[in-house]
C-alpha cells in the first residue's frame, strides 16, 4: 500500500467522522438539513472508498476502514459527546486496533 493510499484512506476517514458526528449532534435538534448534510458526505466518502477498493482490493479497503471508523468515532463520542464504553467494549475496540495492525501488515511469500 502506497503514501497514496493512506493519505486517501485519511481524508475518507475524516469524511465519513464529520457525517457521523452530524448525525449524532442531530439528534437533540430535529431538522432535515444536518441529515442531507451527513448523507452527502456519507456519499463522498464511498465514493473515495473505490479507488482504496482499486488498490489494495475490497477486502482490504473495507476491513480497515469499517475498523478505523470504529476507532476513531470512538474517540469522537469519548471526547466531544462525552460518551464512555464499558470495560467490555473498551475490549472490543482493542480487539479492532489488533485487526488492523494484522491487516496492514505486508504480504509475505506462501
Amino acid at each position: 500500500m502506497s503514501a497514496g493510499f493512506y493519505s486517501w484512506l485519511g481524508g475518507a476517514m475524516v469524511v465519513f467522522l464529520a457525517a457521523s458526528s452530524l448525525l449524532r449532534a442531530s439528534l437533540g435538534k430535529p431538522g432535515w438539513l444536518m441529515i442531507a448534510c451527513a448523507l452527502a458526505l456519507y456519499t463522498l466518502g464511498n465514493l473515495m472508498m473505490l479507488r482504496l477498493m482499486r488498490e489494495s482490493g475490497m477486502a482490504v479497503a473495507i476491513s480497515i476502514s469499517a475498523v478505523l471508523q470504529l476507532l476513531l468515532a470512538n474517540a469522537v463520542a469519548f471526547a466531544w459527546f462525552g460518551e464512555r464504553p464499558s470495560p467490555t467494549q473498551m475490549a472490543g475496540i482493542a480487539l479492532g486496533v489488533v485487526a488492523v495492525a494484522l491487516i496492514v501488515l505486508p504480504k509475505g511469500n506462501p
